[in-house]
């Protein structure tokens, strides 16, 4: 049975994203959204990965609608520079998956074994899969109409103005907004959530409670007494400086980069009116001050361009479902933005939550194992951003000498290192562990060929070794990019419609 009553504290993109989700999949629901118009949003990520895509297809909203309003881009993927300091890996493209994988995926997994094989064969996985070509190229992911291979994609968008565009859909739609701000929860005998108590007196009642207050966790930690599990002894990171600069020359880019700095990386992610960019690192290897003019350096800004300090807690709830109350967003957990996955756990939660209830109802038989499989999720993700920092090739600074040596790593992970470094099969090894639904097969191969993570001592193979061709490749990839259109001239006839 779904709940007659939801109210949302909170809104922000997370608030309203979750608004839209539940009153699209239960219309019958009364929905409520309480935030305060003056309490601010953290507003970090300005990046998504395709799963954006799906939540407005699944609501039905075009990219017409929303991406010019928000500033919006295409995001094919992620380039990562300077992680790795071996020669000709000193970057490497981490693609979203297309239908075109299954053309060249397979080449790229037998040159990487080849090559961890100690054999002198061309192996770098920018050299077998298409978005990053996209992405050299500055070619939109839409495919037209007379190309039967579908590319997938996310979005870059000013995270504040999402917010704005969905608030409006959510409204029109019928979701009720309250503009107060919560100063108590008010609970039930049973250690239920019985209203959300403004500070102007108002009482808000409801059946369940969706708890998308931030990093303050209201609901979820204050008033239940949800416990936080952290992940600082292994995701160094914990603060993070913000600046804006102009669009690059010659238009903005499809893909967010991630480049190294001497105490973690920044981002720089290209929306139509600006770029946004962002230093993200541990304040034990440096202090906000220091940061704040590594990253002035970087960009060539000047003092007149003021900066934003931010501090993250990476971590998750020990139960994003406890009682009455579903916590997403800040309040659920947080991995540092190097994948851009914030929203893709909105959704996923709030997805699987609308199908838990739909199968078993609101009772604790559905939360035990919707509770296993989101915690699933976020150590998934979490060891594959550790990967990153474990398995980088730099040890310039402490701090990246550090992230190489330390230990403190999940049997999960250590089977996929142990898997590449034995030189076993890789894809074999991820699909033992059932893992691809957070990271796939090629991720993992990008990730770790990417760097550069090969022998350094190579063989010629012999001629009875079969190798990738690479003409052939390099062939299909060109061919398929003729058929894109310039990112440029697609943002614009967004615009247009």
């Amino acid at each position: 049975m779904t709940p007659s009553s939801i109210t949302i504290l909170g809104g922000g993109t997370a608030g309203w994203m979750a608004a839209c989700l539940l009153q699209h999949h239960w219309p019958g629901t009364m929905i409520r959204l309480i935030e305060g118009s003056e309490i601010g949003i953290v507003g970090v990520g300005e990046g998504s990965t395709p799963q954006l895509k799906v939540f407005f297809d699944t609501i039905g909203v075009s990219e017409a609608e929303w991406m010019p309003a928000a500033n919006a881009t295409y995001k094919v993927g992620i380039q990562f520079e300077h992680w790795s300091q071996k020669p000709g890996y000193e970057r490497y493209f981490h693609p979203f998956p297309t239908a075109l994988d299954g053309h060249s995926a397979g080449q790229l997994f037998r040159a990487a074994r080849l090559r961890r094989s100690g054999l002198d064969v061309q192996a770098h996985p920018d050299d077998f899969l298409f978005p990053g070509l996209l992405a050299e190229r500055k070619l939109a992911p839409l495919n037209p109409e007379n190309f039967p291979l579908e590319v997938s994609y996310g979005y870059h968008f000013d995270a504040h103005k999402v917010g704005e565009v969905l608030k409006g859909i959510a409204t029109k739609r019928g979701v009720e907004w309250v503009d107060t701000r919560i100063a108590s929860v008010e609970m039930t005998d049973d250690g239920e959530v019985a209203a959300l108590i403004g500070e102007d007196g108002g009482r808000h009642e409801a059946d369940f409670f969706i708890d998308a207050s931030g990093f303050r966790a209201l609901i979820a930690e204050q008033a239940l007494g949800g416990a936080h599990v952290s992940f600082a002894d292994n995701l160094f990171a914990d603060s993070a400086v913000v600046l804006p600069t102009d669009v690059a020359q010659g238009g903005p880019e499809c893909a967010t980069r991630a480049i190294a700095m001497d105490a973690g990386w920044r981002w720089s992610i290209p929306l139509t009116n600006r770029t946004g960019n962002g230093y993200v690192y541990s304040s034990k290897y440096i202090e906000a001050d220091a940061a704040e003019t590594e990253l002035r350096a970087a960009l060539g800004v000047g003092k007149d361009v003021e900066a934003r300090h931010l501090k993250m807690r990476c971590g998750r709830l020990d139960k994003s479902w406890n009682a009455n109350c579903l916590a997403i967003g800040l309040a659920q957990g947080f991995l540092e933005p190097l994948e851009a996955t914030a929203l893709h756990i909105v959704l996923v939660t709030v997805e699987q939550f609308i199908k838990a209830v739909d199968t078993d109802g609101l009772g604790p038989e559905a939360r035990g194992p919707f509770n296993d499989s989101i915690a699933a999720r976020y150590e998934g993700i979490r060891d594959y951003i550790v990967a990153h920092y474990r398995c980088q090739l730099r040890r310039d600074t402490d701090y990246w000498r550090d992230n190489a040596a330390h230990e403190n790593l999940s049997p999960s992970l250590k089977g996929i290192m142990t898997a590449w470094f034995t030189r076993q099969d890789l894809t074999l090894e991820v699909q033992r562990q059932d893992i691809a639904r957070y990271y796939n097969a090629v991720s993992w191969h990008c990730l770790l060929g990417g760097y550069g993570n090969f022998p350094q001592k190579l063989e010629k193979p012999g001629e009875d070794v079969h190798l990738p061709d690479m003409y052939r490749i390099d062939d299909f990839l060109e061919r398929c990019a003729m058929n894109f259109p310039s990112h440029n001239e697609a943002l614009k006839a967004r615009e247009a419609r």
